[in-house]
Parts: C-alpha cells; sequence; structure tokens
C-alpha cells in the first residue's frame, strides 16, 4: 500500500509540473509572437487639430498599427500632408484620413471648409446674441431677425429669418475703433449659408439686429413662423377682460286692486227664541 501512495503522489507531481512548465512556456512565446507581428507605420495627430488649420511637422507624429488593421485613407508618410488645410477637427492620437484634409491646391484656412454652392457669412455678435458662448464651430442655430420697415413703432416686427444654419467658426477679431482709432476686439459668428440665405441675413445684420436661438443639432424641424409685432406680443396669453356680475334688479312689489264683490242679500228669519241670517238666493 505504501508503494502505491508513493506511486500515485509521484504521478501528481510530474503532472503538475507538466503543467506549469507548459504555461511558462507560452508565456514567454507570447512577447516573442508579438514581436514578429508586421506592423505599418501610420500618420496621427500629435495633437488636438482644429477647423481651418494649415499641418505643419510639429502636428503630426508617428505611430505603429498592425498591418491588417490599418484604417483606409491613411497617410504612411508626413511630408504627404504637409501644408494641408484641417477640414474636420481632430483629436490627438487620431489617423489623419485623407477625407478630413483639404486637397494640395486648395490651402488652409476657411475657404476650403466651404462646400460647393455654400458661401461663408460673418456677423458681429455680443454675449446676449452669442448665446452666451454656446454657439460653437459644429452648432446650428436659427437667425431671429427685428427690423422695422415703416420707422412706426406699431411695425417693429422679430421673425425668424433662417432656420438651422450650420456654424462654421466662432471667435473674436481685432477691428479699429472708428472714433478713436485703437484696436479692439469684437465677437464674429461666421455661419455657412446658401447664396440667397446670405442676402436675407446680410440685409437683416444691417437693417435691424439679429438674434441668434441654438438649436438641437438633431432637431431638422423648420417651423414657418409668422412674425410677431409689439401688439400682437402684449396681448399674447392675456388674460381676457373679466365682465363684471350683473346685480339682479329689484321689483318693488305693486300692490294689484281687487274689485270689491258686494255682499249677498240676506234676510233676519226669528222663530221663536231664536234669530238666523239666511242668503237669498237670486235666480
Amino acid at each position: 500500500m505504501a508503494r502505491i501512495r508513493v506511486f500515485i503522489v509521484l504521478v501528481i507531481a510530474l503532472t503538475a509540473g507538466g503543467v506549469f512548465a507548459y504555461a511558462t512556456y507560452r508565456f514567454v512565446q507570447q512577447p516573442a509572437a508579438a514581436a514578429s507581428m508586421k506592423t505599418q507605420s501610420v500618420v496621427v495627430a500629435a495633437a488636438d487639430l482644429p477647423l481651418g488649420k494649415a499641418l505643419k511637422p510639429e502636428d503630426v507624429r508617428m505611430i505603429q498599427f498592425p498591418e491588417g488593421s490599418v484604417p483606409m485613407g491613411t497617410f504612411t508618410s508626413a511630408d504627404d500632408i504637409m501644408g494641408r488645410g484641417v477640414i474636420s477637427p481632430m483629436v490627438q492620437n487620431e489617423p489623419i484620413l485623407s477625407a478630413k484634409l483639404a486637397s494640395k491646391e486648395a490651402g488652409a484656412g476657411l475657404p476650403p471648409i466651404i462646400p460647393t454652392g455654400m458661401r461663408a457669412v460673418s456677423v458681429r455678435v455680443n454675449e446676449v446674441i452669442g448665446v452666451a458662448g454656446y454657439v460653437l464651430p459644429g452648432t446650428r442655430v436659427d437667425v431671429v431677425a427685428t427690423v422695422n420697415p415703416t420707422q412706426q413703432q406699431t411695425d417693429v416686427t422679430s421673425k425668424v429669418v433662417l432656420a438651422n444654419v450650420q456654424v462654421l467658426t466662432s471667435g473674436t477679431k481685432i477691428e479699429q475703433d472708428g472714433d478713436k482709432g485703437k484696436p479692439m476686439e469684437v465677437s464674429v459668428v461666421t455661419l455657412l449659408v446658401d447664396p440667397s440665405e446670405a442676402e436675407r441675413l446680410t440685409l437683416a445684420s444691417t437693417e435691424g439686429k439679429i438674434q441668434l436661438a441654438l438649436r438641437n443639432p438633431l432637431d431638422q424641424t423648420a417651423p414657418v413662423t409668422s412674425g410677431v409685432r409689439p401688439a400682437a406680443l402684449l396681448a399674447y396669453g392675456a388674460a381676457p377682460t373679466p365682465v363684471p356680475a350683473r346685480r339682479p334688479r329689484v321689483v318693488a312689489a305693486v300692490p294689484v286692486a281687487v274689485p270689491a264683490i258686494p255682499p249677498a242679500p240676506t234676510v233676519e228669519m226669528i222663530r221663536g227664541d231664536k234669530r238666523a241670517q239666511e242668503v237669498v238666493r237670486q235666480e
């Protein structure tokens, strides 16, 4: 029995040792397999790249991608994209794709971003018009114009003149103060519109005041509004004028004259010591 137990323990020890040795072998071989995997150099963004930026050597870097996992449209040499403009924002370590860059002839800045048939129109805004800084590149807005066509206060009208307009850029630029001639910062928002919308936006900003209304980018509706004037604005939602309750009329009681009915003729009848009145019936 003792020999059988020793044999069993020996078999268990050899089995456990074999399993441990096999696991160690696989663990050691994994780095070697990873080292033997074929890779390919890909150009990625070294930092966040904003819209319109012209690429420079410090804006990109090279990393290794598994050869079968390289995205379509990537670049293997940074020299192929130097000076090209960014037409879609990119984040750090994102592979740079040809679809996100302007052509070599287009250059950089805002022009390559404008699609065919569209126009970029800039309007001056303040903190209120710019929706407290929430109007950023890529957001969508409605343009509300307030115009007085006849110079009569009662004819002032506010109306949505453009709906679901894309914001291309927003920021500040330096302009010269007309009175003092000193440079000053002016907030500007650039909107992407078609030519007819560009005309309406220019007229609204020139002849009146405009206000940007921020909207949900998933909302594609464009409701038609008739505009509002001061009279309609003041009457909107107003409670109806209460009608005073009528007090019930008190009619004085007028006595009605009732004609007097003459008493019927009677006769007195004496029977012994008793007397009685009897009515004489008239036929």
